[in-house]
């Protein structure tokens, strides 16, 4: 097996990726039949997107956790490796496109986890929000809003009392952030073929940024989001902890 390893600037992450060079060889990813991410969740995103035409075209990753929660990664173990990325269970995920138009111009990002709107001042944000073309808020009153995957609905999405979403749900999370107008609204879940259009009200007055993951577009005017069903990539987990049962436990979390 070829493996393309890579390792984050976490403490450990280099020395661990030694140690596997050492065991299996490494190989450039062009050339590879997977790549092994060491570090965290960040490190992951932040893999996919540099490898992202070769991952389009089907290679996995497996990522193995030196970060803080790794909820996207697997256990660090030395022994084996071939044999458990061979045995290992796929998921398949399609990352949000954000289309921004900015006040330096439009710009376009993948997100995997979650697209999210934030204030950039002490000011609240004022946000209009239609989905499909109907206006569905004329104004939300809040420090954000976010739309996120179901892969992306343990992340900042949970943090911001967003629903977890399970894997093969075909659907969106649409969560405010601090909202204080409509006060008791929580959100929506949208049908996963739903383009989302979020309009800034008084962006000079109230500047927002945009964040697809964490790439970070500030003072946009709006914001556009639908999911990439062209792009599908392929993240690989131990068989005993798959990404499905990871966000299932988390609905049972207390």
């Amino acid at each position: 097996m070829k493996i393309a390893f890579t390792a984050s600037q976490k403490p450990g992450a280099k020395t661990l990726m030694d140690g596997f060079v050492g065991l299996y060889g490494n190989h450039d990813a062009g050339d590879a039949d997977v790549i092994v991410p060491i570090g965290g969740d960040g490190f992951m995103l932040k893999t996919l997107r540099r490898n992202m035409s070769l991952i389009r075209r089907g290679l996995p990753v497996f990522g193995m956790n030196r970060g803080t929660v790794g909820f996207l990664m697997n256990r660090i173990e030395m022994d084996d490796l071939p044999n458990r990325i061979q045995q290992a269970k796929s998921a398949t995920v399609s990352p949000l496109r954000m289309e921004a138009v900015a006040k330096g111009g439009s710009i376009s990002e993948l997100a995997f986890n979650e697209v999210s709107l934030f204030r950039q001042t002490q000011q609240a944000a004022h946000i209009g929000i239609a989905v499909d073309g109907l206006t569905r808020l004329d104004r939300l009153i809040a420090d954000g809003v976010l739309v996120a995957t179901p892969a992306g609905s343990t992340a900042y999405n949970l943090s911001a009392h967003g629903p977890v979403l399970p894997l093969g749900a075909d659907i969106l999370a649409l969560t405010p952030i601090s909202s204080f107008r409509p006060r008791r609204w929580r959100g929506a879940l949208l049908p996963n073929a739903a383009r989302v259009r979020f309009e800034i009200i008084d962006p000079e007055l109230r500047p927002v940024s945009a964040a697809a993951d964490n790439q970070e577009i500030r003072h946009v005017h709006s914001v556009e989001i639908e999911q990439d069903h062209e792009t599908k990539l392929t993240l690989l987990f131990d068989s005993d902890h798959g990404l499905d049962e990871r966000i299932l436990r988390e609905q049972f979390a207390t």
